[in-house]
């Protein structure tokens, strides 16, 4: 099963329904056989590199609200990242442009190297306040994970226009959203139980037939061959 997650790091709900899902898939028994891919999404395409701004000066400006009010806004975002288990340190993150995260995202993923990569940049944006926008920093993070920045270069724009676009044409306007096996879809950092739900639906359905038995008989039941051979009837049978 594949899971396609759109989202972006400037977007706080998207580590929290990042961890939901992951708590979610931990406990399914099939965890093995699902594939994660993150796919880009820019909030703000505009966004600049250095604003100087800090996020309660952002927000404010952003909702017409004041910087108490965008204060207490961020404090009630902690307490929801908490309730997940993270530890935000929000009201030190710093606002700055997602595209080149996103292009070294794409890069780790051929390196195999998705998941971790997206989880330190959110680690990095989230709890550390680092400046994701900061080539050096990408680099130092990307380093951390195995991972040679410079190797990215500038390449991997087409890439992040092309999940944008496939986003698009999917409906996605907002993040994070979910995509399960292109049958399902959750938007937002929702609940465990609706992923788990989704998750569970996504699987059910990757069978194309429902099994009908057509004897009691246990010779009929058994008169299968596999790659172990084939069960021969005994002669009481």
């Amino acid at each position: 099963m594949n899971i396609e997650v759109w989202s972006d790091y400037m977007c706080p709900f998207c580590y929290i329904g990042k961890r939901r899902l992951e708590q979610v898939l931990q406990q399914f028994p099939h965890r093995d056989e699902v594939q994660l891919t993150f796919k880009s999404f820019e909030l703000n395409p505009n966004a600049v590199k250095d604003s100087g701004k800090t996020i309660n000066e952002e927000l404010s400006a952003k909702y017409g609200v004041s910087l108490q009010e965008a204060h207490a806004m961020n404090d009630r975002m902690t307490e929801n990242a908490r309730s997940t288990g993270l530890e935000y340190n929000i009201h030190a993150m710093v606002p700055t442009n997602s595209f080149d995260a996103h292009r070294l995202t794409h890069w780790a993923h051929t390196q195999g190297k998705m998941l971790e990569l997206s989880e330190r940049l959110f680690q990095a944006v989230f709890m550390e306040g680092k400046h994701t926008g900061d080539h050096e920093v990408l680099a130092a993070l990307a380093a951390e994970v195995g991972l040679d920045h410079n190797e990215a270069g500038d390449r991997f724009t087409d890439e992040v226009r092309a999940d944008e676009t496939e986003g698009a044409k999917l409906g996605v306007q907002g993040v994070p959203f979910f995509v399960f096996d292109r049958k399902f879809a959750v938007s937002g950092a929702q609940p465990e139980k609706v992923f788990h739900d989704a998750l569970q639906k996504a699987w059910d359905e990757r069978s194309p037939f429902t099994m009908i038995s057509g004897s009691s008989s246990k010779q009929d039941e058994t008169s299968v061959c596999t790659d172990d051979g084939c069960e021969l009837p005994s002669r009481e049978s």
